[in-house]
């Protein structure tokens, strides 16, 4: 018997394939891109109306089937070096032609490249006038303000010039418009308005709101477009010729838009040349990633849309989660596009045998441990602290800031000894961002401490403990309703009349019906139409409430089958409008009793969208009705939409001892309690020093003096 089974030639042929399968083994690509690949490195601008971008592209990318670090915050020169490197991969958020410079220093030259167009030329820049002032002054140029008495229109502070609400001081768009100024002569009637944009629009969109006149300077995408609609509401204003600081003088010829919506000109030259937002990427990692590259020449974000995702931040969504929730939302509201890019890039991989390639570029450590970047500062004459608009705790009026926390921060900044540099952001996602970056100092507003926080942040000891709290309305001398007072409430309340208003149409209605088919047959029912129309509906209001006194009947056929039927259909309308007439008396005897948390059962409850106060009441079971801002759930309380607001605590206490005094109250303990801090960079050298200096303000009486200031 033979020591092998298999004979030579079979033999032969089984090794062929062992060795055949090998090779394929080892030579054919994987088609798993993320398997081996090292993770992406996203980053995002200091912006952060930019942010929403970021998100969008980092979930993209995720669907691609990649690993996705970030994003982290870059400062444009700073991302910029850090892309040719190689230490962050890509961004969202260059403004091109604006960021030309930085494409053309020699340590980026040929390393980093621009790819697709999140927006093609959407990224305008000019200046707006409020519609009203510009028809009825006839403005629609900026040099339409070198006339005294046009300008005097737009000065509030009495200095003879109007007040043109521009950039911050550190933004690059401050120096255009201080040159713009110069060249068109318009130095001695109008002067830059500079201080932090958001809440200085936020004002200017009350004072148009309230019918004064309003100058500003805008860009494109921005919330404002969302409030201040062009053509609508304002209007963009054409500059006489283009003129650009020396370094775009390049682009002039430029600043002309066609079709351009809000413009009295067509075209219509805005004085600042149209931006693409690109994509920009190191060009090796995009060689390595044909799939990623393919991406990112197809995606697409609409202008309005980035617009509408700022709005929502400045109405109370600005949190980290916020801003992915919202990518998420858009990512399923446009599935019907994502999918085909999404096909299209893995095809591109697949094409070029190269989907499982690695980047060839070295993982680096993340922004957040390099200490080259975010180097620790243990000494600063001057602390940098920011901020954001969070009333009672941080207000901003007539370009100052104020509020309990600020006030609060000032006298802890003299305990200290130190000086302080106050800016304001718009988001309390971009706030936290500053401080774990380090470059902010100390972050002031309605800062919640939570265990998410202090993994990435330090905080001072509490300063305010707070939670949530119920504001209801109540009559002018703050007293709950007599019985009445709750009657004649009653009486006057439209519900009521609506209710009785509509009964009578349906009698009205049954009447003509009757009479129209009785009236030549009945005597009951005369052939004159107001003494006919009369005996109908007395017949028609009898018989649906008492089944008829017998002294009218119809005598046709086709009458009497109408009858019976009104008789059956007019017992549940009766009851209907007897429903709504004790629902009316209940509402007002049940008004004034809601005086703690579960007497908010079966009541109509608003709060704010995406507020701890919505979570709360989800997990007691309680239905609510949400607002997309605080000032909208106010209305309702005020126009009787809803019985109760549920919100924090201090905003409540404060509205009804200011914009509410006389008609609201808030009722019943705090509840879900919750307390806000200071927040510092990790390993802050000032945390230590802030708290002594605040233990000393609560301990000598100091701050309990403020807190009676402000919330009684």
């Amino acid at each position: 018997m033979s020591k092998f089974p298999l004979k030579p030639f079979q033999f032969g042929l089984l090794c062929l394939s062992v060795a055949l399968m090998i090779i394929l083994t080892v030579s054919t690509p994987s088609l798993s891109i993320s398997a081996n690949s090292s993770p992406i490195k996203i980053a995002r601008p200091t912006w952060d109306t930019g942010w929403f971008q970021a998100e969008v592209l980092k979930l993209l990318l995720e669907d691609l089937g990649y690993e996705v670090k970030g994003p982290i915050t870059r400062t444009t020169e700073n991302f910029y070096r850090d892309a040719a490197q190689g230490d962050v991969d890509l961004w969202a958020n260059s403004w091109l032609p604006n960021f030309e410079q930085y494409h053309e220093q020699p340590d980026v030259q040929d390393k980093v490249e621009a790819v697709g167009f999140i927006e093609k030329g959407g990224a305008l820049q000019g200046y707006m006038v409020d519609k009203p002032s510009a028809d009825r002054l006839d403005i629609k140029s900026i040099a339409d303000f070198k006339d005294p008495k046009i300008a005097q229109e737009f000065d509030t502070d009495g200095n003879g010039k109007a007040e043109l609400i521009g950039c911050n001081v550190d933004w690059s768009c401050a120096a255009a418009i201080e040159h713009h100024l110069e060249v068109y002569g318009l130095e001695d009637t109008v002067e830059q308005v500079q201080g932090d944009y958001s809440p200085l629009m936020s004002d200017a969109v009350a004072q148009y709101q309230q019918g004064q006149p309003l100058l500003f300077y805008n860009w494109t995408p921005n919330w404002t477009l969302g409030r201040l609609q062009p053509g609508k509401d304002t209007m963009w204003l054409e500059v006489p010729f283009p003129s650009l600081l020396e370094e775009q003088a390049h682009l002039e010829k430029q600043t002309t838009i066609a079709q351009l919506p809000g413009c009295a000109s067509e075209p219509c030259n805005i004085g600042f040349p149209p931006n693409d937002i690109r994509i920009v990427a190191n060009t090796a990692f995009l060689e390595a990633r044909p799939d990623v590259r393919k991406l990112l020449e197809l995606l697409e974000i609409p202008l309005a849309d980035i617009a509408a995702q700022n709005a929502l931040m400045l109405a109370g969504e600005g949190e980290n989660a916020d801003i992915i929730r919202h990518a998420q939302t858009w990512i399923k509201d446009h599935r019907s596009q994502v999918t085909p890019w999404l096909r299209l890039a893995k095809d591109a991989a697949i094409d070029q045998g190269q989907a499982n390639q690695t980047s060839p570029l070295e993982e680096t450590e993340e922004a957040g441990g390099n200490e080259d970047l975010n180097a620790k500062v243990t000494q600063r004459p001057t602390l940098k602290v920011a901020t954001q608009r969070f009333e009672p705790f941080v207000t901003y009026e007539q370009r100052e800031y104020g509020g309990f926390s600020i006030e609060l921060w000032e006298m802890i900044a003299e305990e200290m000894g130190v000086d302080y540099q106050l800016y304001g952001v718009n988001s309390i996602a971009k706030l936290l961002d500053d401080i774990e970056r380090e470059e902010a100092d100390v972050g002031i507003t309605g800062i919640n401490i939570t265990s998410e926080r202090e993994r990435a942040l330090d905080f001072s000891l509490p300063y305010y403990s707070t939670g949530l709290q119920i504001l209801v309305p109540v009559n002018a001398s703050g007293e709950t309703p007599n019985l009445m007072t709750k009657i004649l409430s009653a009486f006057i309340s439209p519900k009521l009349y609506l209710g009785i208003g509509g009964f009578i149409l349906v009698l009205l209605l049954i009447a003509h019906v009757i009479w129209w088919t009785e009236r030549k047959h009945n005597s009951d029912f005369p052939q004159t139409y107001l003494q006919g129309i009369w005996e109908a509906f007395w017949w028609a209001a009898v018989t649906v409430t008492t089944v008829g006194y017998g002294d009218k009947t119809p005598k046709r056929f086709f009458g009497r089958v109408f009858g019976l039927i009104w008789m059956c259909a007019g017992y549940f309308v009766f009851a209907f409008f007897t429903a709504s007439v004790a629902t009316t008396f209940t509402i007002q005897e049940l008004q004034g009793d809601i005086n703690n948390l579960e007497d908010l059962f079966g009541r109509r409850v608003a709060t704010v969208t995406h507020s701890s106060a919505v979570t709360y009441l989800q997990n007691q079971r309680m239905a609510a009705v949400e607002y997309d801002t605080k000032e909208d759930a106010f209305l309702a309380l005020q126009s009787e939409e809803v019985e109760a607001f549920v919100y924090d605590a201090p905003i409540l206490e404060h509205y009804a001892s200011h914009d509410g005094k006389g008609q609201t109250q808030v009722v019943g303990a705090v509840f879900d309690n919750l307390s806000y801090g200071l927040a510092v960079p990790l390993e802050s050298p000032y945390r230590k020093e802030i708290n002594v200096a605040l233990l000393k303000l609560m301990e000598d009486g100091t701050y309990e003096q403020l807190r009676q200031k402000w919330f009684g």
